[in-house]
């Protein structure tokens, strides 16, 4: 007998806060990196960047395509393509130095 894996591939995106002391983002495809300061993640509708304080992941569910997230949240913002290669050399270069 065969196992059968299935994996939603068709998230809404959306993004909910209460207080700006959590988030719970659904659409979320992959979170590239993460750290007490920043999240950035590949959601649907593109790359999202949320900066705080004391950020943790409280949750992250692969197959429904949600995390959340508690901390002091000070922003969010979608990066284009180029944004996000910038973004990325950032962070590399930041743990490298």
């Amino acid at each position: 007998m065969e196992k059968e894996t299935t994996t939603i591939t068709n998230y809404n995106h959306g993004i909910s806060i209460a207080e700006r002391k959590s988030a719970l983002i659904s659409g979320v495809k992959k979170i590239e990196s993460f750290d007490d300061e920043e999240f950035l993640m590949e959601t649907i509708m593109g790359y999202l960047v949320i900066k705080g304080e004391g950020l943790e992941l409280i949750k992250l569910d692969t197959l429904q395509g949600n995390v959340s997230i508690k901390g002091l949240i000070q922003s969010f913002s979608y990066l284009d393509d180029a944004n996000k290669k910038e973004k990325e050399n950032g962070i590399f270069n930041r743990l490298f130095k």
